[in-house]
């Protein structure tokens, strides 16, 4: 049976389809059928020519940042297969390999030399006046923001159909573990490490007392309501790509998805490496654990 390969680059990157096809014909010539994608704005996730190329891929390649990477979760989740990033942005927390290591990435490919861990993502409901408006998901959050500058937003919380708290704020942030490094850190929520099964609420700029970061159980259903005689109105973005718009008395559930994205891996590199070499954190004095020392 042929193998087949689908590599996505960013559209707007002048210099990454000449690397994409260098990719792909190194991939032929092992044997592999490849597709190269270039992922603009537009989503790829309702387009159908791209979801037949991945019901019968065996892996999705990006090109990219953590945004291209996230572009190309909505080909591979449907799918249910495996995405490999290699980083060609600026942090690529999501990705599994850098620039330069794309030869032996080809290698490890070929020889299917690689691991698959799924990570947790959300289903996400609008609702307004009662009515479901949108239903999307994510990898990383749902962020629920303010869209006139020079105003609050004014939410309700809700867990578990019982209210939290209400917030003059810049937004709420609802992430999973994955995106608890991104626009939740970012508001100053807790890094959770990817094998929690967790929901984070992150206010942003809230004026309130309480207004902290919560960690929530994987199986919690988390709502933030609009204020219905709120001046203001809202937006929703869900991975920085699908957006919906929020007038007041907007409803937004959020609840764990039963679809995860995959993730394939290279590497048995345990996430404190990687959060302390994406983050550039310094590690003063530490010399690693001495041969024969208890883990």
């Amino acid at each position: 049976m042929t193998r087949r390969i689908l590599v996505v680059t960013h559209a707007n990157r002048p210099d990454l389809p000449a690397l994409a096809t260098e990719m792909a014909r190194r991939l032929r010539d092992h044997g592999i059928e490849v597709h190269e994608l270039e992922q603009g704005w537009d989503s790829l996730e309702d387009d159908p020519d791209v979801a037949a190329l991945a019901a019968d891929a065996e892996l999705v390649v990006i090109l990219g940042g953590d945004g291209t990477i996230l572009r190309g979760a909505e080909v591979s989740r449907g799918a249910g297969i495996p995405l490999l990033g290699i980083n060609h942005g600026r942090v690529g927390f999501l990705a599994e390999a850098e620039r330069d290591e794309t030869a032996a990435v080809v290698d490890r490919i070929v020889s299917r030399d690689y691991e698959v861990e799924e990570r947790m993502t959300l289903e996400v409901d609008v609702y307004q006046d009662g009515d479901l408006v949108s239903h999307t998901w994510a990898l990383n959050e749902a962020s629920i923001e303010k869209s006139a500058r020079e105003r609050m937003l004014e939410l309700t919380v809700e867990v578990d159909g019982r209210p939290l708290s209400t917030w003059g704020c810049d937004g709420v942030v609802v992430a999973t573990p994955t995106g608890s490094t991104a626009y939740a850190f970012s508001g100053g929520g807790p890094i959770v490490w990817p094998d929690v099964q967790a929901m984070l609420v992150v206010p942003i700029s809230a004026h309130a007392l309480f207004a902290r970061p919560v960690v929530l159980g994987p199986d919690t259903r988390v709502a933030v309501e609009v204020v219905p005689h709120a001046t203001t109105h809202g937006v929703m973005w869900c991975d920085g790509r699908r957006t919906v718009d929020l007038p007041p008395g907007a409803r937004i559930e959020v609840c764990r998805s039963e679809t995860p994205v995959r993730l394939a891996r290279l590497s048995s590199q345990p996430f404190t490496d990687r959060l302390v070499a994406k983050f550039a954190l310094p590690v003063a004095g530490w010399r690693g654990k001495p041969d024969g020392a208890p883990a």
